[in-house]
């Protein structure tokens, strides 16, 4: 018993001494910048689920009621999307609105974007100026101070009537209060804030060896056989990203088209962006159960726009380790 005595007290003491070690190991340095690390982050994680996920969750449910911001939500089922989708000829009409400003601002911004900084990669003096003028409306663009700007620049009185009286085009037409003209003015407020995407392209340009351009050069290459096969291939992951990120933007513009139209989409619909539908009624006739179902199919709509960008990017987007 003595001897089973002794050699139990030991094993017991390393099996303390082993939980001690533990708790030692299991509160040493490295949990402990977990633990910073984490409480840095809590901030953060509030935030997503409080104001991101949380409102995200809700708006989902309130789109299967009836609810008009007083009582209880009832609810409907799908009717809020049967309705938008069937029912509603307005929803079509800021579908269309909103594609077409799509379809037209972002090929534009691009394309613009592109050439300009091919341009300045060119050793322009001064680029660093140059580059902040460029990129300056893209810090006012969606702002609602410039979006009122636009709005007297286009007027019956504005500076464009203006500057086509002065080389003899005298009209007095109102191109932000006319239907065939009124998208157009806010698809060149758009076009006018490119810098950010222009400042990318940039980037990836000084990214591309010269040396590339000079072997192309010594093979009797010019300046647009380079561009077309090499500066187009090696900036085209650039581009796909910008083509998506302008994509999402586009989708999402709301500010110019709710000051160029005092909030009603006007001239007869033509400046009716989706985003000022669902603000119409949601926030205008407080039918916030189907606003809610039209924010949910803005978003499918945004998903489904930038798979099928991707889906069309294999056709044309170059990776440098590709063989």
């Amino acid at each position: 018993m003595a001897a089973r005595s002794g050699t139990e007290v030991p094993v017991r003491h390393q099996r303390a001494g082993g939980r001690a070690g533990a708790a030692t190991a299991r509160w040493g340095p490295r949990a402990r910048e977990n633990i910073a690390g984490y409480a840095f982050l809590l901030p953060w994680f509030t935030g997503l689920i409080v104001i991101v996920a949380g409102p995200l969750i809700a708006s989902l449910v309130l789109s299967f009621t009836d609810y008009n911001a007083s009582g209880t939500p009832r609810f409907t089922g799908i009717s809020n999307y049967s309705r938008a989708l069937t029912n509603d000829p307005q929803f079509w009409s800021a579908v269309k609105v909103t594609l077409t400003y799509v379809a037209v601002s972002v090929p534009l911004v691009v394309c613009v974007a592109l050439g300009l900084a091919v341009l300045l990669d060119k050793g322009v003096r001064g680029l660093a100026i140059y580059r902040a003028t460029l990129y300056l409306p893209t810090l006012m663009g969606g702002s609602v101070a410039i979006a009122l700007l636009w709005q007297h620049i286009f007027g019956a009185t504005g500076l464009v009537n203006y500057a086509l009286g002065v080389i003899g085009i005298h009209t007095t037409i109102s191109w932000v209060g006319t239907p065939g003209t009124a998208l157009y003015t806010l698809v060149a407020l758009h076009l006018w804030a490119f810098g950010s995407t222009m400042i990318i392209f940039l980037a990836g340009l000084r990214q591309i060896p010269q040396s590339l351009y000079e072997a192309a050069e010594l093979d009797g290459a010019g300046a647009w056989r380079r561009f077309v096969h090499i500066t187009l291939p090696t900036l085209s992951p650039l581009i796909l990203f910008g083509t998506v990120l302008n994509t999402i933007f586009a989708f999402q513009a709301f500010n110019s088209a709710y000051v160029v139209s005092n909030g009603t989409g006007g001239p007869a619909d033509s400046t009716l962006f989706y985003t000022l539908y669902i603000y119409q009624r949601g926030f205008v006739d407080f039918n916030l159960g189907y606003a809610s179902a039209l924010g949910w199919i803005l978003i499918v709509g945004i998903a489904v726009a930038a798979a099928l960008i991707f889906r069309l990017s294999r056709r044309w987007i170059f990776y440098g380790d590709q063989s």
